[in-house]
């Protein structure tokens, strides 16, 4: 589980084809970060299993190695990685982290894509989304949702529309500063809410 707290985005170090998958190494984003074979990383919202640490030729942190299946290649945009593209990361959370965020599985639900971007007066964005259809139903007004692995609060649901506000220190602290109109972002919905839609489920 994560928080939706992002740590650190770095710069996809290299893609490489394997199968009908992919490898995807990212730099670790200090070289005190600790991450070791076995852990998972919420990558932009998408849980992957770190593979293997590979070294850097230039010295620098060592490299975090993901095995992306055909699967997560076909619900995400992961397959869209090229070297130097942006990606949020945020290690699994401890039983003593602070939940500054809500609960995250790193479970993508959809792939939504931002439609319009307002900038507001104190140097934060109001941006829009539009999301796949069937995710509308966990618009909740003032209810939590993640896009590419940032915890956001739902503004003003409308079909499948929404939008968010975000401050310059989320702006600054993950890839949400670089997105433009068009971009393609992961969705999670909030897992209280589909915790409850799937027992009501059970119970029709």
């Amino acid at each position: 589980m994560f928080t939706g707290i992002v740590e650190a985005h770095v710069s996809v170090r290299s893609v490489q084809q394997v199968g009908t998958g992919a490898r995807v190494v990212v730099p670790e984003p200090s070289a005190d970060w600790g991450a070791r074979p076995g852990d998972s990383i919420s990558t932009s919202g998408c849980c992957l299993t770190v593979v293997e640490l590979v070294a850097d030729p230039a010295g620098g942190p060592p490299g975090l190695a993901f095995d992306l299946s055909a699967e997560t290649l076909d619900r995400t945009w992961l397959g869209d990685l090229r070297p130097g593209s942006r990606v949020n990361l945020e290690r699994a959370a401890r039983l003593d982290t602070r939940l500054g965020g809500h609960l995250v599985s790193g479970h993508v639900d959809g792939v939504g894509r931002v439609t319009r971007i307002d900038e507001r007066g104190d140097g934060g964005w109001e941006m829009h989304f539009e999301v796949p259809e069937g995710f509308e139903r966990y618009l909740i007004e003032k209810g939590s949702i993640t896009v590419d692995g940032v915890s956001l609060t739902v503004v003003a649901p409308r079909g499948r529309e929404f939008r968010v506000a975000l401050i310059p220190e989320t702006l600054r602290r993950t890839t949400l500063g670089s997105a433009r109109v068009g971009t393609r972002v992961h969705l999670e919905a909030d897992q209280i809410g589909k915790w409850i839609e799937r027992l009501l489920e059970a119970r029709r």
